[in-house]
């Protein structure tokens, strides 16, 4: 978020930032220029620093317990209310909150309305729409909720313009290390189910593995994943992504320092979200809503990239 803000030259400053995990706090703090603070849970609204715009993703796993009351009562033990209590406390003109695409439906759309109307009691109009990477450029399939909100009155259109992916040969690295490739036995098992199929294998492609061992063969890549099998993408059906390659995947600049191993990166690139549709919607919110003019040629570029 913080990139994709940063980018368009209308964001100048984050004043607070939050991350539970200690590494993505150690890559958060040599990547930027603030350390993010631990548990939000514990943290007082009251204390964080004013600001304009609340920039947020948030686990929805915890929803399926959800009642029928109304305001924050539905909320509690889910880290949303912590983001709902700093939007009453600290009433910053808006905010752009991500997540999974499932959250639209969970537990039969219940989910999605509590949020809606917990948002909607705090003075804020609201929006949503699911999102694909794939329509921002990036060669990768990945469908994101994204809500908006602004404060008494909310203008967003949701016609973005269809960027032409970007050829994945370009994304991906020509000399890699023997760590990175699969097994003999996982290579011949991929191709042997796609032999079988008949599916089409071209120069660049990256091969995904599903949970039924069904393998799909695409000129990107399918979502990537915090918690997935180490071997359920491969470029070619050969090898694993590389560190630098999953960040490009997200959208992440080239000046982004790796601070941790594979593990680790692989989760944080798995936990983030595409940066080029979180900098479409941060400019089309704030260009719309806030009059931004300031670095407007600039973010007009930006959101095509």
């Amino acid at each position: 978020m913080e990139f994709a803000a940063k980018e368009l030259g209308i964001v100048t400053k984050c004043v607070f930032a939050s991350d539970i995990d200690s590494q993505a706090q150690e890559a958060y703090a040599k990547n930027f220029s603030i350390s993010p603070h631990g548990d939000i849970t514990s943290i007082d609204a009251a204390e964080i620093p004013d600001h304009d715009i609340l920039l947020a993703g948030f686990p929805c796993q915890a929803f399926s317990i959800i009642g029928d009351r109304k305001g924050f009562d539905d909320t509690r033990g889910t880290l949303f209310f912590d983001i709902a209590r700093i939007l009453e406390e600290k009433k910053p003109r808006g905010f752009v909150l991500e997540n999974v695409k499932q959250l639209a439906g969970h537990d039969s759309g219940k989910t999605i309305k509590v949020i809606l109307r917990t948002l909607r009691s705090l003075g804020y109009e609201v929006e949503l729409r699911v999102l694909n990477a794939l329509n921002f450029g990036l060669p990768q399939k990945r469908e994101r909720v994204f809500i908006v909100g602004w404060r008494d009155q909310l203008v967003f259109d949701w016609e973005f313009p269809t960027v032409e992916m970007t050829d994945l040969q370009n994304l991906l690295e020509s000399r890699v290390d023997t760590f990175y490739f699969a097994s003999d036995k996982i290579r011949s098992s991929r191709l042997s189910k796609v032999s079988r199929s008949g599916k089409e294998k071209k120069k660049y492609t990256i091969w995904h593995e599903n949970k039924s061992g069904n393998v799909s063969v695409h000129p990107y890549s399918c979502a990537l994943r915090a918690g997935a099998s180490y071997n359920y993408l491969l470029v070619n059906g050969e090898r694993r992504l590389t560190e630098r390659e999953m960040l490009r995947l997200q959208g992440f600049p080239e000046s982004f320092q790796i601070t941790h191993g594979y593990a680790t990166v692989r989760r944080f690139a798995g936990n983030s979200l595409p940066i080029p549709v979180a900098r479409a919607v941060i400019y089309r919110l704030l260009s719309q809503n806030a009059g931004a003019k300031r670095g407007y040629k600039r973010a007009k570029t930006s959101e095509r990239l």
